[in-house]
């Protein structure tokens, strides 16, 4: 019976391992160059459950995001938060971005941004803080496609600048 027991227990421990499971810290950015639009297209998705966090911390919001209520006040916030956190530069001149809106999918927030009159682009350079005041192990993905060309970042709190060129 003893023997049994102790079956059971190691069949179990392996099991009790996937419950207890590691979160992953994460967010990706997408920036992609539209020759018709002579612009640069960027979706952000950062996890519900952390932009909630960061939210309440910095702008004290206590609703949920996801209710969709106060919405104009919480994409202000949201906008406010990705000015400060999310910096690009184009052919070496920081440019501003335009907040379009975001939506919910499963667990994510996505963002959508724009950056209006870029005729071409020779180099992007990405400063990317988003969340690292939440999570030392935060990182922040970053994929740009300019014409044929795609190419990735992955910035760290110790290293959260990147540059690409084309």
């Amino acid at each position: 019976m003893k023997s049994y027991k102790s079956l059971v227990l190691l069949l179990l421990i392996p099991l009790f391992s996937f419950v207890v499971a590691h979160k992953f810290y994460v967010s990706v950015t997408n920036i992609e160059y539209s020759k018709l639009d002579n612009s640069l297209q960027i979706t952000t998705r950062i996890f519900i459950d952390d932009f909630q966090k960061v939210m309440e911390m910095r702008y004290d919001l206590k609703e949920e995001l996801t209710t969709e209520k106060k919405v104009k006040e919480v994409e202000q916030m949201m906008e406010k938060y990705l000015k400060k956190k999310l910096k690009i530069w184009v052919n070496g001149e920081q440019k501003a971005f335009t907040f379009i809106g975001k939506k919910y999918e499963d667990d994510v927030t996505i963002c959508y941004l724009e950056i209006p009159n870029i005729k071409d682009v020779t180099s992007i350079e990405v400063e990317n803080d988003i969340l690292y005041e939440l999570e030392e192990d935060q990182q922040n993905l970053v994929h740009v496609k300019i014409k044929d060309q795609r190419k990735s970042l992955l910035l760290v709190k110790e290293n959260d600048k990147g540059l690409l060129n084309f």
